[in-house]
């Protein structure tokens, strides 16, 4: 039978079995995301039943206290425990028991758990008037403005800066370099925050940028252009103190890929041959070491959505999810605990995923079921 008729080209079998070979290997993989994310699931909630210092145990402390009301009373309490809150019965810790779901046991509970989370149902949070979905919808625009902006940034400056000390390996650009990228390493983002804060945010020398919040008060009032100025004028110090943490490890990793590759022996036969060093750098050189930086864009790309850095986020006042997480553990607000976890573990095994199948998009070398 001819291989092609009226401009229509038969695919090979070769083509139609590697195909068939990635759909397998993508069907095992999300198989395994399965059991991967249970264990994880269930370790945490096993961890978490022995932690102390429980809603109930901390309602029951406010209660005795009498210092019940705000946000607290995110659930209603029965009206024996309001009126009487110096007395705690046995009927009344029972009372707070149905009312947190911890009269039940910690299996059925656990399983209870896993179906809603299979539905995407994710629980309300104890201690907000608000689903664990509608609180990370609320504050995934403040992390998700500084993950994507530390992001390209990083990205941005550590690919040209890695190539071109790469490129001037030994010289003196390079130790100047190496040297500033060490001491921007060492120094923790939450440091070089507050240093910037204190120099620039009107903490004791200039009053240049703004000391926290995403935008100003008078955002809504401002013209478009205004407002990406406000906006832009507000993250310029806390991307700044998260850029710089992570320009080292993503500068060395380009060079030191980019010097792997020079030193081999298809870039001496191009000298050889008499190429110019320009084409044989963006040619050849390119294409190769880019391979492994290119594979880890998705995983930091959807990370870049969901990371929250707390300490930058409580620094400079941005209500991110970074601040969630921590204020979520210290209260023991454990819906918001478990919702945030999965959510974040499932995205977490997908990137990884995706990260995977763009080494064969990438490198044509790289075939699924170490096929050659």
């Amino acid at each position: 039978m001819p291989s092609e008729v009226s401009g229509f080209r038969r695919p090979s079998n070769q083509k139609i079995e590697e195909h068939l070979t990635m759909w397998r290997y993508i069907f095992q993989r999300l198989l395994l995301l399965i059991p991967t994310l249970l264990g994880i699931l269930a370790i945490t909630f096993a961890v978490i039943q022995f932690v102390p210092g429980g809603p109930v145990e901390q309602m029951v402390q406010q209660l005795t206290q009498g210092a019940v009301g705000g946000e607290t009373a995110g659930r209603s309490i029965p009206g024996t425990l309001a009126k009487n809150g110096n007395r705690i019965s046995a009927e009344d810790l029972a009372a707070l028991n149905a009312l947190y779901g911890f009269d039940k046991p910690p299996v059925t509970r656990f399983v209870d758990m896993v179906w809603k989370f299979a539905r995407f149902d994710l629980g309300e949070s104890f201690f907000h008037h608000q689903t664990v979905f509608e609180l990370v919808k609320e504050k995934m625009p403040v992390s998700m403005s500084l993950g994507l902006w530390t992001f390209f940034l990083t990205y941005l400056i550590c690919i040209p800066l890695g190539i071109a000390k790469a490129v001037r390996d030994g010289s003196r650009f390079d130790t100047i370099t190496g040297m500033i990228i060490l001491v921007g390493y060492t120094v923790p983002p939450f440091v070089l925050g507050l240093v910037l804060l204190v120099l620039f945010g009107g903490g004791s020398f200039f009053a240049w940028f703004p000391q926290g919040g995403l935008v100003g008060d008078d955002f809504d009032t401002l013209s478009w252009a205004g407002k990406v100025k406000d906006y832009l004028w507000h993250m310029a110090l806390p991307i700044t103190a998260s850029v710089a943490g992570n320009l080292a490890v993503m500068t060395v990793l380009t060079k030191n890929v980019f010097l792997e590759e020079i030193r081999r022996q298809y870039v001496y036969t191009a000298r050889a041959k008499g190429l110019p060093e320009k084409q044989i750098l963006w040619k050849h050189i390119f294409r190769n070491a880019m391979i492994p930086l290119i594979t880890g864009f998705p995983a930091a790309f959807i990370g870049a959505f969901f990371t929250g850095s707390l300490l930058i986020e409580t620094l400079f006042s941005l209500d991110g999810l970074g601040l969630l997480s921590y204020e979520a553990v210290m209260k023991r607000d454990y819906p918001v605990v478990m919702g945030t976890l999965y959510v974040f573990t499932l995205m977490g095994l997908l990137a990884k995923l995706v990260s995977d199948i763009s080494y064969s998009w990438v490198d044509p070398r790289i075939h699924f079921g170490g096929q050659k």
